[in-house]
C-alpha cells in the first residue's frame, strides 16, 4: 500500500437514498414516508444545502424474499429513479441526479435517450450508476429471465456503454441555435445517425436529443470482484466502492485501481472513489456509544435480528425469542440465498453459525445482540470535530476522493452532518464554501467524457 499525500484535496460527498433494506430505521417515529416525494425533495435540498455533490437513488428490480416469501421488513415502493430524479431536478439548483440502472434487463437506445433526458433537464447534473446484475432470480421479471451467463455481464456492460457513448455523442457541438435569428433550430448536419452491431445489439437510430452542457451522463460503476475493477477502469469516471470502514483497505483498493488505470491508458486520478459508508455524530465524546447503541438497536429490531438468522439457518426463526439464546440446531448445510441480496450470499451457513455461538459463548450475547455484534461497523462515528479529521486523513492521503453517505434515517438524517460535520471540513480548508461549477462533472473534478478527448 503507497500513501499518495494530495495537500489540497478536497473531501467530496454525494447522498445515498438506498430504500430496500433494514440499516435504515423505517420503523422510528421520525422516519418519514419511503415513497412520497416530499422525503425525497427534503433529502436532496438538505444534501445541497450542504454542498454536497449528488443525490444517488439504488434501484431494486424484484422484492427481496426469503423462504420463498416477500420479505416483509424491507422497504419496498421505490419510484422509477429517473423519473424521481427528473422532479427533483426542478426542485435544486446545483446537486448531481444519479440513477442506479442495469445494463442486463434494459436496453442501450431506450435507457440512452431517457438519461440524456435527465440531463438535458437538469443542466447537465445527470449521472448513471451502470450495475451488471446477472441472476435469474431477477431476470424472471423479464422475458429473457435468467438467460445470460454470469461471464458475459461486464462484456454486454462494455458493449451497452459504447452504444449510449455513441448516441450521446452524435450531435455535434453548437448543433442547436442559439439566436433567434438563426435560420433554422438545428442545421441538416447537426446529428448522424448511429448503425452498431455486436453480439449484444442491433441498433439504428438518429438520436433525438443533444448533449447537454457536461457531453454525457456520469457515468458510476460499483462492481468490486476484479473483472468488476477492470471495467471501472476502462469506463467509469466514478467507483461507488465498499472500501469505507477500514483505511489500510481503503488505501489498497484505490492504490489497486490506480494500477489497472495505468494499464487502461488512463491518468491514474482519472476515476473518483466514493466508497459508500455511514455516520454517526454525537456533540460530546462521552455520547458517541449511546448514539451509536441507538442507531444500532433501530437498524436491528428483534424481528430483524430474527429474519437475519433465519437466512442463516435457512428458516423461519419468527416464533423463536430474539432476546434467547442463538438455535441450538445446525443450519442445513447449503449456501445461502441471494434473494435477499444479502452480503453472506454464497457462505456456508454452518461456518457462520459456528462464529456466532463462539461469539455468544464468549460474551454472553442474546441472538439479537450477536446478530448486532457480528455485523461489521460501517463507517465513522465520533464527534463533529474528530469526524472531520478522520474524513480529511482518508482524502489527503489518496485513500478516497470522499464519501457516498447512507443516512440511518430519513428525511433527517443528514441534518447533523450538514450543520455540524460539514462547517468542521470547512474550517480545515478540505470541503467547498460555494458551488464553483454547473454541471456534475464540475462539482467532482472530471476531466472530458472518454470518448470527447482529443
Amino acid at each position: 500500500m503507497t500513501a499518495h499525500p494530495r495537500p489540497g484535496a478536497q473531501v467530496h460527498f454525494g447522498v445515498f437514498f438506498q430504500g430496500v433494506n433494514h440499516t435504515t430505521i423505517w420503523s422510528d417515529p421520525a422516519s418519514g414516508s419511503q415513497i412520497d416525494f416530499e422525503t425525497f425533495r427534503r433529502v436532496a435540498q438538505t444534501a445541497e444545502r450542504g454542498l454536497f455533490d449528488a443525490f444517488f437513488l439504488g434501484e431494486g428490480l424484484r422484492l427481496r424474499e426469503q423462504d420463498g416469501k416477500i420479505l416483509e421488513l424491507d422497504i419496498a415502493g421505490r419510484p422509477d429513479a429517473i423519473a424521481q430524479l427528473a422532479a427533483l431536478a426542478g426542485v435544486t439548483r446545483h446537486i448531481g441526479l444519479v440513477a442506479t440502472q442495469n445494463t442486463t434487463y434494459n436496453e442501450p437506445a431506450d435507457l440512452a435517450r431517457r438519461l440524456s433526458g435527465l440531463d438535458l433537464l437538469s443542466g447537465g447534473r445527470a449521472g448513471w450508476n451502470a450495475v451488471t446484475t446477472d441472476n435469474a432470480w431477477t431476470g424472471e421479471n423479464f422475458r429473457r429471465g435468467g438467460y445470460l451467463d454470469h461471464a458475459l455481464r461486464y462484456e454486454r456492460a462494455g458493449a451497452f456503454l459504447a452504444t449510449a457513448r455513441a448516441i450521446w455523442d452524435s450531435w455535434r457541438d453548437g448543433a442547436v441555435a442559439t439566436s433567434p435569428q438563426s435560420p433554422h433550430w438545428a442545421g441538416a448536419d447537426a446529428v448522424r445517425p448511429v448503425e452498431r452491431a455486436d453480439d449484444h445489439f442491433q441498433v439504428s437510430i438518429t438520436p433525438t436529443l443533444p448533449r447537454s452542457p457536461q457531453g454525457h451522463p456520469v457515468i458510476f460503476q460499483a462492481g468490486d470482484s476484479p473483472t468488476g475493477r477492470d471495467f471501472a477502469a476502462a469506463h467509469a469516471d466514478v467507483i461507488f466502492s465498499r472500501h469505507g470502514t477500514h483505511f489500510d483497505d481503503a488505501l489498497a483498493f484505490a492504490d489497486d485501481i490506480r494500477a489497472r488505470l495505468r494499464a487502461a491508458g488512463r491518468p491514474e486520478d482519472d476515476v473518483k472513489i466514493l466508497p459508500g459508508t455511514q455516520i454517526v455524530l454525537a456533540e460530546k465524546e462521552s455520547e458517541v456509544e449511546e448514539k451509536v447503541r441507538w442507531v444500532k438497536n433501530g437498524q436491528y429490531t428483534g424481528q430483524t435480528a430474527l429474519s437475519l438468522a433465519g437466512q442463516v439457518w435457512g428458516r423461519d426463526l419468527s416464533h423463536l425469542d430474539p432476546d434467547g439464546p442463538l438455535p441450538e440446531d445446525d443450519p442445513e448445510h447449503r449456501p445461502i440465498s441471494e434473494t435477499r441480496g444479502s452480503p453472506r450470499h454464497g457462505q456456508d451457513p454452518r461456518a457462520i453459525a459456528r462464529e456466532w455461538r463462539a461469539r455468544a459463548e464468549a460474551e454472553n450475547l442474546s441472538l439479537r445482540e450477536t446478530v448486532i455484534a457480528t455485523t461489521e461497523r460501517s463507517g465513522f462515528a465520533g464527534t463533529p470535530a474528530q469526524v472531520a479529521d478522520e474524513l480529511a486523513r482518508w482524502v489527503r492521503h489518496g485513500a478516497v476522493d470522499g464519501f457516498n453517505i447512507s443516512p440511518y434515517l430519513v428525511p433527517t438524517g443528514l441534518d447533523e452532518i450538514v450543520d455540524w460535520l460539514v462547517p468542521e471540513l470547512q474550517e480545515r480548508g478540505v470541503y467547498r464554501t460555494e458551488y464553483t461549477g454547473a454541471t456534475l462533472r464540475d462539482h467532482l473534478g472530471l476531466r472530458e467524457p472518454l470518448t470527447r478527448r482529443g
